[in-house]
């Protein structure tokens, strides 16, 4: 009996900080459709009529992959930093720590995103992953809310891989001293996801080698040969680097998971050369 109390106290005591973090989202919902409607219908990459179904299945998974991973995130950061602070010689978290937040957090967004993109690729290799970030590549249909049409536990796995290393190496956690570098880090990441998976015929030209932008991505979630490509999330020069760039001028003509056989349907899509 003391331990449900005990449970119905915590469980009540969080209600708050539950109710703001929803309105929050609620907040950022709003102003993300003000931006992305109007500019998806004037600049889409092709017209297409979502139906009231998958509306609702992508507005659910949007509160629940902006709420669940962020939580459970918390708990396994929390285990990684106190590792890291362990083994960490001193001097790492010191030399770190002396650098300013303008060195900091570009370097921090660097090997994030180094992270972000092995995570990703081994999500396409590892047939355990592949069940997970599947859900991401069902789609037939991109627009800015399939940014977060996914799997918690993908979403969970692939901020793990960014993220780790910057506890690793100091730029995140107790030894970077309370630093905001990870959650910069995220915001910054998840901005950019609405923007990359959004419905908008834009390019940038030369600025397409040094930042993602909509038809890099679609390219990733292309269900016709080449698949595989484009992992980065923000810099696709590690695409370059690692041997999966592909950016023709034409933009993909079907999206989802491929049915051909030995296509992601069947397995986990072939790696790139």
């Amino acid at each position: 009996m003391m331990r449900t109390m005990t449970s119905m106290n915590a469980l009540l005591a969080y209600l708050p900080t539950f109710a703001v973090n929803v309105a929050r989202l609620c907040v950022w919902l709003v102003l993300l459709s003000l931006v992305f409607v109007p500019l998806e219908r004037w600049l889409a990459v092709r017209k297409a009529r979502l139906s009231r179904r998958a509306l609702a299945i992508n507005l659910g998974l949007y509160f629940l992959n902006s709420l669940l991973p962020a939580a459970v995130l918390g708990a396994l950061m929390a285990v990684v930093a106190v590792a890291a602070q362990a083994v960490l010689p001193a001097a790492v978290p010191a030399a770190v720590g002396a650098l300013p937040l303008a060195v900091k957090l570009p370097l921090s967004l660097l090997i994030a995103e180094v992270g972000f993109y092995w995570g990703h690729r081994l999500s396409h290799q590892l047939p355990w992953l592949w069940h997970f970030h599947s859900v991401h590549h069902k789609p037939e249909h991109l627009y800015f809310l399939i940014n977060t049409h996914a799997h918690p536990v993908d979403m969970v796995v692939t901020r793990l891989f960014g993220m780790t290393p910057l506890y690793i190496l100091g730029l995140a956690g107790a030894s970077a001293g309370g630093s905001a570098t990870p959650a910069l880090v995220i915001i910054i990441g998840t901005v950019w996801g609405f923007f990359i998976h959004s419905n908008l015929r834009v390019r940038l030209g030369p600025l397409e080698s040094i930042i993602a932008t909509p038809a890099f991505h679609h390219w990733h979630h292309t269900s016709v040969a080449p698949l595989d490509r484009n992992f980065s999330s923000t810099l696709p020069f590690l695409d370059r680097v690692f041997g999966t760039w592909h950016l023709p001028a034409e933009w993909p003509t079907a999206y989802g998971i491929s049915e051909t056989p030995g296509a992601a349907s069947a397995a986990p899509p072939r790696t790139a050369a």
